[in-house]
């Protein structure tokens, strides 16, 4: 009889079910199933890309594989984990996978926001301070930067250890609630508030940035295409060449960071491709090339300068590119997490639905395998990678299907 009490409540301990989810369980399985195989495939495929491409072979890149190395390992071990328990409405494979499996999924969360955090700041250092983000970013800083962003959200996790349970509203395992306090509420604040937070203000910044540059070509050019319609006198000529070359010291103070940080943009940005590769003279051109004063201008050298134009204006394009997909999947992860968070902080006594907090828990599972559909939608590089990746994997079927046809005929 007491056997039967101790199983009867290690049930009620694991158990999820209620009449009002056992509907909606087989979508949870459904979304979970292909999260598992679109997030392992996906983030297998970044990683192989980065392992066997020379052009996606990249310092930045290094950040972009340990975002998928975090989402990877949800992927393969913890997802599966979950579509079990949804289906069964129970969690099967007792008290130590639970804190395993709490440990794992708060540590991947954790490696990931500090990962947007150093994509945010490697962006702004990029656009704003070239020679800091060649030391922070060297390939020794991004060993250090990797392996402290790993053993951060182990040193802040690892202490959890005896707090995490099974929680019946969501059917997986997290920390308590109440035991963990106040250390989790400090954590919960650290990294989801104030780190994607800061990736938010660094993007900002990026934005300011970018957008007063654009603004001083604009003067420039306007204010150099006013001259060329003036007559030529001593005394305008003298006036418009101060007015000139102030706009164009203006000009070449903002476009000077654009430049530098576009001079290397084939080993930063990852937009190279192999064709461009015999225009690199020309992006490297600086852009002080381009004269004080009308007065100085040569007439017959037109081509050379638009053609050092065209390749920073390129240059520049890809930097706003990547840097746009960074800021995408920096949202993704906000619009994934940020339901979820609400809800916990709002409804501390669980009087909403409980589908409506399965529903939350499962919009989360996205951010593990949407970032390499960002990539290859928004990443030229990635989708070539990519490409070449599915071309060599299916050449074998490609082959058999080949020789069962010729067999026919």
């Amino acid at each position: 009889m007491l056997m039967n009490q101790t199983n009867q409540t290690e049930d009620d301990l694991f158990s999820c079910y209620s009449p009002s989810v056992e509907g909606y369980r087989y979508f949870a399985v459904l979304w979970g199933c292909a999260v598992t195989v679109t997030g392992t495939l996906g983030n297998l495929m970044t990683i192989l890309a980065f392992a066997f491409d020379p052009h996606v072979r990249t310092r930045f890149n290094v950040l972009i594989v340990n975002l998928a190395v975090a989402d990877l390992l949800y992927c393969t071990i913890l997802q599966p984990i979950s579509v079990d328990s949804y289906l069964h409405l129970r969690w099967r494979i007792g008290q130590l996978w639970c804190s395993i499996f709490g440990f794992l999924l708060f540590l991947s969360n954790s490696v990931s926001i500090i990962t947007l955090c150093l994509l945010a700041v490697s962006r702004y250092l990029l656009v704003a301070k070239r020679a800091v983000f060649d030391r922070v970013f060297s390939d020794r800083g991004l060993v250090l930067l990797l392996i402290s962003a790993w053993a951060l959200g182990v040193a802040s996790f690892a202490p959890l250890w005896p707090v995490y349970v099974f929680v019946p509203n969501v059917c997986t395992c997290s920390f308590h609630r109440i035991k963990g306090r106040p250390y989790t509420t400090i954590l919960l604040f650290f990294y989801f508030f104030f780190g994607l937070g800061c990736v938010g203000v660094f993007y900002l910044l990026i934005y300011k940035r970018v957008r007063i540059a654009s603004k001083a070509l604009l003067r420039y050019r306007y204010s150099r295409r006013s001259s060329r319609k003036k007559p030529a006198s001593s005394t305008q000529g003298t006036d418009d060449s101060g007015v000139e070359s102030g706009v164009t010291k203006t000009c070449s103070s903002e476009i000077n960071s654009q430049a530098d940080l576009t001079q290397n943009t084939d080993e930063i940005t990852c937009e190279k491709s192999s064709k461009s590769a015999p225009n690199s003279s020309a992006t490297e051109s600086p852009p002080d090339t381009v004269p004080a004063s009308p007065s100085s201008t040569p007439a017959p050298t037109t081509a050379a300068p638009s053609s050092s134009k065209s390749a920073t204006s390129g240059d520049d394009d890809e930097f706003k590119r990547v840097t746009r997909m960074c800021f995408t999947v920096f949202l993704c992860f906000v619009f994934c997490f940020v339901p979820f968070m609400l809800l916990n902080i709002f409804d501390k006594n669980n009087r909403a639905p409980q589908v409506l907090h399965m529903f939350s828990a499962n919009l989360t599972w996205l951010n593990s395998c949407i970032n390499p559909v960002l990539y290859a939608v928004m990443n030229r590089q990635f989708r070539q990678a990519y490409h070449v990746l599915l071309t060599r994997a299916a050449a074998p079927f490609t082959c058999l299907w080949t020789s069962c046809s010729n067999l026919r005929s």
